[in-house]
């Protein structure tokens, strides 16, 4: 493993402004020269729920590519991750502001990069919004056992789905943040009911008044792909944003879908992701997400 000497590897902070709070995310931004396997041991030598690495563009249609990996597995899309690399690349090569073009497990999509007085700000293009049916009542059953609730206890008037952007999650919402936050898991249980559903991550969520921010209040379990809860994930709060315009839960205008979600509270890192949800004819039609960061540290492998 030669080719791992003076490996620089970032460990960084995403959806938040200060350090130990919202999601970490490794970031490796000379992953050319790795093999899958290192990248495999890597992520999961920091552990994280996702680790980022950065490689060079394969085509004329895209600035550069990013593979995610959880300690287990390689996933195709991640969010905060995605922050994470970004704000790595605006640092290292003092980028001030821009649009840039990354390939990723599902696609070629656009990456925007603001950056105000000190902050860096990173907004992702998610994928095309698509949406199973909703799910039949044995498998709702099953995934409240698991949860350990009670049918009561969510939100009736939005119904248990898979929505994805890029990478799915089941959306379930509840009635009230202290139900959300006093939830445990029964992370062997859900892990096996992802094998027959084809979804690895659970997204149990709140909502606020319209008017209030955050609108949304929600927590993230996806044991299946080793993560038993994620602090505060992009591909749950993307999703969840065209979930509720296609449930036709907002004053539903053509136009943008804009609201703040806060995740990560029930862990002790709290962190916000801004959403945007383009809409046409009433339906969601592309997700934006957007957050800052900040570095925790740097290290030569």
């Amino acid at each position: 493993m030669s080719n791992l000497e003076g490996l620089i590897i970032y460990q960084v902070d995403a959806f938040t402004h200060a350090k130990f709070s919202g999601n970490p995310a490794g970031v490796v931004p000379d992953a050319d020269r790795l093999t899958n396997q290192q990248m495999q041991s890597i992520a999961r030598e920091l552990n994280n729920s996702e680790t980022v690495f950065i490689l060079k563009p394969d085509g004329d249609d895209h600035d550069l590519r990013l593979r995610y990996f959880t300690p287990t597995t390689e996933v195709p899309s991640c969010g905060h991750a995605t922050i994470a690399a970004h704000f790595v690349r605006a640092q290292e090569l003092g980028i001030t502001s821009g649009r840039v073009m990354q390939k990723i497990g599902t696609g070629i999509l656009p990456i925007d990069i603001e950056r105000n007085d000190n902050e860096i700000r990173v907004t992702m293009t998610q994928g095309k919004p698509e949406f199973s049916p909703t799910m039949s009542d044995k498998v709702i059953t099953r995934i409240e056992d698991a949860l350990g609730i009670k049918s009561t206890d969510r939100y009736q008037k939005l119904p248990v789905r898979i929505v994805s952007t890029g990478h799915s999650k089941v959306m379930i919402a509840l009635n009230s943040k202290s139900c959300l936050q006093s939830l445990r898991p029964d992370h062997a249980a859900l892990s096996n009911l992802s094998k027959e559903i084809g979804c690895n991550g659970y997204f149990t969520f709140t909502l606020s008044d319209q008017n209030k921010r955050p609108l949304i209040h929600g927590r993230m379990f996806a044991p299946a792909i080793g993560i038993d809860e994620d602090p505060v994930t992009g591909n749950a709060n993307g999703p969840v944003g065209a979930y509720l315009v296609e449930e036709r839960f907002p004053d539903i205008e053509n136009g943008t879908f804009h609201f703040h979600a806060r995740q990560g509270e029930a862990m002790g890192r709290p962190g916000d992701v801004e959403v945007f949800v383009e809409i046409k004819d009433y339906r969601p039609q592309s997700v934006r997400i957007s957050g800052s960061a900040v570095n925790v540290f740097k290290a030569v492998l």
